[in-house]
């Protein structure tokens, strides 16, 4: 979803240097695309425009502005940052400010930016979410939810990630009101160039919030196998949990303790830390590169 302020004010110019071509605004703009429930991980789902989570983001957000809303138009359980590249993809228009896409949650981050909404009415900040469960650890990087925030900070829109920490009770209304807070905080102060926000929050009493890392997943995975009507052999993948201790400082102990998590993430995937442990790469000999016996 896509939200426009309805007085221009001028906010993020360092970020907007960055944009390509064409994705200068005038107006104050604010994004919101949607995602959300149960699937891979702790349950990042991505899913139409009706989709509750989504839903109460929107309402939330209208106060700040405009939105507009382009959502996947069908479940996208597990679809991380993926594009549709092997087959053609179709927009569908609900109204003036609602479309779907039948592709990813990058598909329609993609799209939005680049052929729906007009030049001029081109956003300052994507929030995508809310997901039906978190997005905590490693489960990040199976989110279609924090790839929609991805995408966003990579075309050069500040992106935020929000998800409510939750298995059974989805009330999102508290998870929303933090949402605008956070809207709000990012369009006044900004980001760090290139950086997004994971956003998990307790379905419980909040007791505050926390910057956090990203912690491990204490998890293995765990294959159903049954077999369909014609006797051929078909696979759910799932996982077993392991109750060990979240370590200080992350993602997991936050939640634990009943404070929203905020953890920035980055495209750069580098390890940097190890850049000088295999720095002796740099020396192979030519024999070593080819093989050679």
């Amino acid at each position: 979803a896509a939200l426009r302020r309805r007085r221009p004010v001028h906010l993020h110019r360092r970020r907007r240097e960055r944009r390509r071509p064409g994705r200068e605004c005038s107006g104050h703009q604010l994004a919101a695309r949607q995602d959300p429930s149960p699937g891979a991980g702790d349950g990042d789902r991505d899913l139409p425009v009706e989709d509750a989570g989504a839903g109460v983001l929107v309402e939330a957000l209208e106060p700040l502005g405009d939105v507009y809303v382009v959502a996947p138009a069908s479940e996208m359980s597990g679809a991380a940052h993926s594009l549709t590249l092997a087959r053609p993809l179709r927009i569908r228009q609900i109204d003036e400010r609602h479309w779907t896409v039948d592709g990813t949650p990058t598909d329609c981050v993609t799209l939005a930016l680049n052929k729906i909404l007009p030049q001029e009415e081109l956003p300052n900040i994507c929030a995508s979410g809310i997901n039906h469960g978190g997005n905590l650890g490693d489960d990040a990087t199976y989110s279609g939810t924090v790839a929609g925030a991805l995408e966003a900070t990579i075309l050069g829109v500040p992106g935020l990630a929000f998800s409510l920490v939750s298995r059974e009770r989805f009330d999102f209304r508290e998870a929303a009101q933090f949402a605008v807070t956070a809207v709000r905080k990012v369009l006044a102060e900004g980001l760090p160039e290139g950086t997004l926000l994971n956003i998990n929050i307790p379905a419980k009493e909040i007791n505050g919030v926390r910057v956090t890392r990203q912690g491990i997943k204490n998890a293995r995975p765990v294959i159903s196998e049954h077999i369909d009507p014609r006797g051929k052999p078909y696979f759910w993948i799932g996982e077993e949990y392991f109750n060990n201790a979240a370590a200080d400082g992350t993602d997991y102990k936050a939640i634990d303790e009943g404070y929203i998590s905020v953890t920035p993430l980055k495209s750069d995937m580098t390890d940097h830390r190890a850049l000088t442990a295999i720095e002796t790469w740099n020396y192979l000999k030519d024999s070593e590169l080819l093989y050679k016996s």
